[in-house]
């Protein structure tokens, strides 16, 4: 049997196309999930009945339902690839699996009132039971899809009343009779069928509920994040203009441009630059966050040269490590030249948040010593201090948002708590690797690892391949 585009579809109104969809997927996948646990009870019941009844019909019985099982796979396959906007298949389909439905429980039903009938009056257990596991599996699985589930029970219940009132009517017993006996327990059986249909139809539709409002929930929690996030990006560049301007009116007085700084508002005039300087780090953090929330930050991935990164990140930073009292060392000499893949202004921003967490969590007249070096196939940049440390057990909140760690209960330092949030993303970016390594009172090293280029990836010399970028975005 095969479906084609002839078959008249049935028509449906726009309201309860969504949750039709919704059940007949449902409906499917549930009948696909069974498929194996169904052929179990099949098989097993064709070689039963075969071999005590009449083995030629259970052949026949078995084929038919294999026909039937094969349709409702391809059926199954057909469903869970339609769209709510295509109501013409999904009214083809419901006809399709009613239409398979019908045929399979005929299937059943047929086979199970012919072996009844191959047994005296009242001795019908065999079929009876197997319409009793029919009629409950259908109870059971069945519930997604309720006309399926009804045509079954209906033809499960029609053929138990057939068995049982075909022997009241040859026999004519008394009601004492073992034969009314049955026909009051199929009618029970009928009863106990009906009310487990019920109850897994109440509990679907129930769960469906559930879904539905978390699907709202998340619709509404959807929307919240994007005011957030478009809130967040047009306070910070609206803040991005005014401070700018405060800086740089800040740098030209400490200059000295606008003429000497009395003594008595020097202290004001640095404490401002300060907390200004903060202020736009803090800007610029947030900022970086929203980006990469967004999938937004672009990264422009070149080949790039480990030693000039990194003495490029350390004279960027020494006059933030002279306004702590602290020196760095570059630890570069008898390293091989390597080479890394990654986007060169975003690598000096990790490394320089490496750089000014060690200058912070130093000691004064401290030094922080930053290099490289092979280790396997891959390079480390690492940023090493003889500063305070970091307390163990704290790896998740060094990584984490808006988190500060100060192991001293003399000292503490400023900063928005995402520089190393940020740095994991972007190191990340690259397939690269994040880590520490810290001892209370002795100092930290951070590091970061990242795949060396192979020299058959390397840009030739002298052609400026190095400057091709390969853009990639953040997600």
């Amino acid at each position: 049997m095969t479906i084609t585009e002839t078959t008249p579809p049935i028509e449906l109104s726009e309201e309860p196309v969504d949750q039709l969809l919704q059940n007949i997927k449902d409906y499917t996948a549930m009948s696909f999930a069974l498929l194996w646990q169904r052929q179990a009870i099949f098989l097993a019941t064709t070689i039963l009945t075969g071999f005590f009844f009449d083995s030629l019909n259970a052949i026949l019985f078995y084929g038919t339902i294999l026909i039937c099982e094969a349709q409702d796979l391809y059926l199954a396959k057909r469903v869970a690839r339609l769209r709510r906007d295509e109501r013409r298949a999904i009214a083809m389909m419901v006809a399709w699996i009613l239409l398979n439905t019908i045929l399979s429980a005929a299937a059943i039903c047929l086979y199970a009132v012919s072996v009844a009938f191959k047994q005296p009056s009242g001795g019908h257990f065999t079929p009876l039971f197997f319409l009793f596991a029919a009629a409950l599996f259908a109870a059971m699985n069945n519930h997604q899809f309720v006309w399926a589930m009804i045509v079954r029970l209906a033809m499960y219940g029609v053929s138990f009343m057939v068995i049982v009132v075909t022997d009241i009517w040859i026999e004519q017993p008394d009601l004492s009779s073992e034969l009314w006996l049955h026909f009051f327990t199929v009618v029970f059986v009928m009863y106990f069928l009906i009310d487990c249909s019920l109850v897994f139809l109440k509990l679907y539709r129930k769960n469906l509920e559930q879904l539905e409002k978390l699907r709202e929930e998340h619709e509404r929690t959807k929307a919240a994040y994007i005011a957030k996030t478009q809130f967040i990006s047009t306070v910070s560049h609206e803040l991005r203009t005014p401070l700018t301007s405060i800086k740089g009116s800040l740098d030209l007085i400490n200059t000295g441009a606008m003429g000497e700084v009395p003594e008595k508002m020097q202290k004001l005039v640095d404490l401002a630059a300060r907390n200004s300087e903060r202020l736009a780090s803090l800007i610029n953090d947030v900022l970086d966050i929203q980006k990469m929330e967004a999938g937004e930050m672009v990264f422009r991935q070149t080949a790039i040269d480990v030693r000039p990164l990194v003495q490029e990140s350390i004279a960027a930073n020494l006059g933030y490590a002279s306004a702590h009292n602290v020196v760095i060392e570059e630890n570069v000499d008898g390293q091989a030249d390597l080479q890394i893949r990654g986007d060169t202004s975003r690598l000096i921003q990790v490394l320089t948040n490496m750089i000014s967490n060690a200058a912070k969590f130093s000691f004064d007249g401290g030094s922080i010593t930053v290099g490289y070096k092979q280790v396997g196939g891959r390079v480390r940049i690492f940023v090493k201090d003889q500063g305070i440390g970091i307390p163990a057990g704290s790896r998740d909140k060094v990584f984490d948002r808006f988190s500060q760690i100060d192991s001293s209960d003399e000292r503490h330092a400023g900063g928005t708590g995402l520089g190393m949030n940020i740095s994991k993303e972007i190191v990340e970016q690259f397939g690269g690797t994040i880590d520490y390594y810290s001892t209370l009172g002795v100092g930290t090293e951070f590091f970061v690892e990242f795949p060396i280029l192979a020299p058959r990836n390397r840009p030739a010399k002298g052609h400026g391949l190095t400057d091709l970028p390969k853009i990639i975005r953040s997600n």
